[in-house]
């Protein structure tokens, strides 16, 4: 029999009654012919034909799947009975929602960033090239999100074609469309020639930047955007592509869009602009990147032959390595930093999901998470099972009547086992179709002001096997254990109206079961909870050395001006006085490093002639920086305007870096050198300051060595200049610096924000762990909460005629709410005590994620167990209060 006959059986019947009604009407006309009567022709035609409804009953079957009908009858079934309990689905599918919900929405977002592919043909060939360092670490500059070649060994290694066929290179940072004033900064993505064809990208409109394109000297730099960005800018007007975009200034033209599907390699961030490798040179001009080799800013990738691995192709790499790394080597280098590269190693990776630092910096997170939420859900299908047990109970008397009049066993539990699937099915719908909304709160809770991600949340195969894999479980843990008790219930107990099998101790057994391991893994999730909280919490109160309140952080970009090297010394120092000078502003201070934002910059030192170990943190700083921040002097001076290049070099350092170098927190006029290439000026450095410990780079940071050196005695200078200033509470500072900043040269472009929300914006990991995993705890606590209550009450009614005599024989209320209560703390210690042997077992996985506390902290463990027992018992306290006050009569007139 074919399914299309079992999908037609209507129709197929129609046509067979008219078929069957059609030979009637033959033989009744032929028996008519012969000489019968219309009547007698009649009744001779049906019973020479037989009985037409048994024959169509017949075929009818034949024409059916019988499995699949029985299923069916048994879903229209269940939905009668479940639309026959409201109250019962309504809670039941909102519960299954909302768990269903919260598990796919991370799941799917686990899925676009770490399982799916890129959107370009054949992801599978494509490989990163990566440098092993040996445990030795890169010295340089790193620049952009992944700072992993430098262009010296790009273009050495786009000539190794015999490795790499098809190599390209590529590299992210944020781009400047503004020509002054406010900054108007786009996602940049700068890319080899061999970027867009190499991958297969096509144009939406105009071209994408090709071989030719990138070229040094760059005679005619171009500009691909991105779709969205062409949409949200130009509205998708063709007339687009032509037009000149000024990126940090620089007209270039627009060649073209990149189609719809690509959003670049960066999983998780979207690209706007894409310019050529070249055009960094006529970005930055005589600081271009281009020609340093200890300037680490690109990714290199390529596209290898059908059949070649990563794995084939990085023993070959390593095997090369020695002539790269040598033809690379940076002059700038010590001796050791140079023995060190030469000794690095090429290698091979799998690039088919390309690189993500959301990946990075949220796949444990997520993980956990994800952990987290199924825990929340199994403990909701523990609520609903006893729901279910419950329903079993109240449906004692239709099971017992069908099993009497012949339905088998079987046939019963397939029935509730079919309302418990179709709860699920309609409970992952509609969390499939809520997960969406969860998803996109969820990228949008990961995000920053400065740091929007863009994740395609799709409804694809793997996220709809999820959700059905989620059904599928769901409707086992809550549907299967009340089935199988309601089917192996004897029908004499039920139909004798007593109290037999189905109130057996089996039942209650189950339900006390259920309950203690819903208060064993809320106590987990809960203790989790608290381990993030108060992680949280410990970033925020960190002692950083410093007061930020009311520090403001300005970075200006001048190269649009064009100020002479020369002359650069003077302009910032006028520029120091227009800034100080603006209303509402106390202090003001130049920074090459602005502190609590990530970045870092050490290097190695030379103590009484011996090269260090330790590289101590550096950063470079006016007279007025320490004032701004609050960062108190312990001993000796600050830097004066008398530090000037012409003077000997000095140095304030703090005490972690006396205690490291000198075996004393206050090294005052000791002297040091950097460690820098023979033949290299290297003018000692004499401590003229030492200042209290500081954090530098982020919150978690230990109080390490840190070096400041002065502004003023600076001998290169860049077009980029950050400060920080002081400001009074509510002053209103960015349109002031813009407007000061106009009146210096309208050229210059700013961009302001509060070094305090610089510091929040570093915690968005530990922000987004602390709020999903506090959410989930509590509800994992008010669902064991709720099941213990239900569990109680089922007693209650359960043991009424029990407690009644009790009451009548002289029991004091008070008695029996104390033997009540007694009996839910003994589940709720139970469950205590399984759920801190669970915890104190995975609760190691999160050490990593922690900051100022140990995973196993037993005071945190002892909170988490009184605050859930506190919830249980008081959930307890109405059932057992309810039944002190049950009146005896009452109790025993019933039973």
């Amino acid at each position: 029999m074919s399914w299309r006959r079992y999908f037609r059986r209507a129709a197929w019947d129609a046509e067979r009654r008219a078929e069957l009604d059609a030979h009637i009407a033959h033989e009744i006309d032929d028996n008519i012919a012969r000489g019968m009567s219309l009547a007698a022709a009649r009744t001779a035609a049906h019973r020479k034909l037989g009985n037409p409804a048994l024959i169509r009953e017949d075929i009818y079957r034949m024409n059916t799947i019988r499995w699949l009908e029985s299923v069916w009858q048994d879903a229209r079934y269940a939905a009668r009975v479940l639309r026959r309990s409201r109250a019962f689905a309504v809670v039941a599918i909102l519960s299954l929602t909302l768990g269903i919900g919260a598990n796919t929405a991370i799941f799917g977002l686990i899925e676009a960033v770490r399982l799916r592919t890129l959107p370009v043909p054949h992801p599978e060939t494509l490989v990163a090239v990566n440098v092993d360092s040996h445990g030795w670490g890169r010295t340089g500059e790193f620049v952009g999100r992944f700072g992993r070649m430098t262009n010296p060994l790009w273009e050495r290694l786009r000539t190794e074609r015999d490795l790499l066929p098809q190599p390209f290179a590529w590299g992210v940072q944020q781009f400047d469309l503004a020509d002054g004033g406010e900054s108007q900064p786009v996602d940049g993505l700068w890319v080899s020639g061999e970027f867009f064809d190499t991958l297969g990208v096509r144009p939406a409109a105009g071209r994408l930047i090709r071989h030719d394109d990138d070229s040094r000297g760059c005679p005619t730099p171009v500009a691909v955007l991105s779709h969205g960005f062409w949409q949200r800018q130009y509205g998708g007007a063709p007339d687009a592509v032509g037009r000149t975009l000024r990126v940090y200034g620089v007209p270039m033209t627009i060649a073209g869009v990149s189609e719809p599907r690509f959003t670049g390699l960066d999983v998780g961030r979207n690209f706007d602009v894409a310019i050529p490798l070249c055009a960094e040179a006529v970005v930055r001009g005589n600081r271009s990147r281009l020609n340093r080799a200890d300037s680490w800013w690109l990714v290199v990738m390529a596209r290898l032959a059908p059949g070649v691995t990563a794995e084939a192709l990085s023993p070959k790499l390593a095997a090369r390595s020695a002539t790269v790394f040598a033809a690379t080597a940076p002059a700038t280098y010590t001796t050791t930093d140079k023995e060190h590269y030469l000794q690095f190693t090429l290698t091979a990776a799998g690039a088919a999901r390309g690189v993500s630092g959301l990946r990075t910096n949220y796949e444990q997170p997520l993980w956990l998470l994800l952990g987290i939420a199924g825990a929340v859900l199994v403990i909701a299908c523990g609520n609903l099972a006893n729901l279910m047990l419950a329903r079993a109970r109240a449906r004692e008397r239709e099971i017992a009547v069908r099993l009497a009049i012949g339905a088998s066993r079987g046939r019963v539990l397939r029935q509730l086992v079919v309302e418990s699937v179709l709860l699920s099915a309609v409970g992952a719908v509609l969390g499939a179709a809520l997960a969406g909304v969860l998803g996109r709160a969820l990228v949008a809770l990961i995000g920053t002001p400065g740091t929007t991600y863009f994740v395609d949340l799709e409804l694809n195969w793997r996220v709809l096997g999820f959700v059905g894999l989620l059904a599928l479980v769901t409707s086992a843990l809550f549907g299967v254990l009340p089935a199988v008790r309601a089917a192996r219930t004897p029908p004499r107990a039920m139909l004798s109206g007593g109290r037999g099998t189905s109130e057996g101790r089996e039942r209650v057994l189950a339900r006390r079961l259920l309950v203690v391991g819903q208060v064993a893994l809320s106590l987990v999730l809960l203790v989790g909870a608290l381990l993030f909280v108060v992680t949280l919490r410990n970033l925020q109160a960190a002692d950083t050395g410093m007061q930020t309140a009311g520090v403001v952080v300005a970075e200006f970009d001048s190269r649009r001006s064009q100020i002479a090297d020369e002359r650069r010394p003077e302009f910032e120092r006028q520029f120091m006085q227009r800034l100080a000078a603006i209303p509402g502003v106390e202090a003001v201070s130049p920074v090459a490093i602005v502190p609590m934002n990530g970045n870092t910059w050490n290097d190695a030192i030379v103590v009484d002639g011996k090269p260090s170990q330790i590289y101590p943190n550096i950063n470079r700083v006016g007279p007025a920086f320490f004032d701004v921040l609050g960062i108190p002097l312990v001993a000796g001076r600050l830097f004066t305007v008398q530090d000037t290049p012409s003077a000997p070099r000095v140095a304030i350092v703090n005490e972690a870096f006396g205690r490291a170098f000198y075996n004393t927190p206050t090294p005052l006029n000791q002297e040091f050198r950097f460690d820098v290439p023979a033949g290299e000026p290297n003018p000692p450095y004499q401590i003229v300051g030492v200042v209290r410990n500081t954090k530098y780079s982020d919150s978690r940071d230990e109080f390490g060595p840190l070096v400041f050196l002065a502004d003023s005695q600076a001998t290169r200078w860049t077009v980029f200049l950050s400060t920080v200033l002081r400001t009074r509470p509510g002053a209103a500072l960015t349109p002031a610096l813009i407007a000061a900043t106009r009146e210096v040269d309208p050229r210059i472009v700013v961009s302001v924000q509060t070094i305090e929300s610089q510091m929040q914006g570093a915690l968005v990991r530990e922000r987004l762990m602390a709020t999903l995993s506090g959410f989930f705890g509590a509800l994992a606590s008010l669902l064991a909460a709720v099941g213990l209550y239900g569990l109680m009450a089922y007693l209650v009614a359960r043991r009424r005629f029990e407690i009644g005599l009790r009451l009548a024989l002289g029991a004091e209320p008070r008695r029996v709410l104390s033997m009540m209560i007694r009996e839910s703390a003994v589940l709720v210690v139970i469950g205590l005590v399984i759920g801190a042997g669970l915890a104190w077992l995975t609760t190691g996985w999160a050490a990593t994620l922690l900051f100022g506390l140990e995973p196993k902290d037993p005071v945190l463990f002892a909170s988490a167990a009184l605050a859930l027992a506190a919830m249980a018992l008081a959930a307890s306290f109405i059932p057992a209060l309810r039944a002190s006050r049950l009146d005896p009569t009452t109790a025993l007139r019933a039973e």
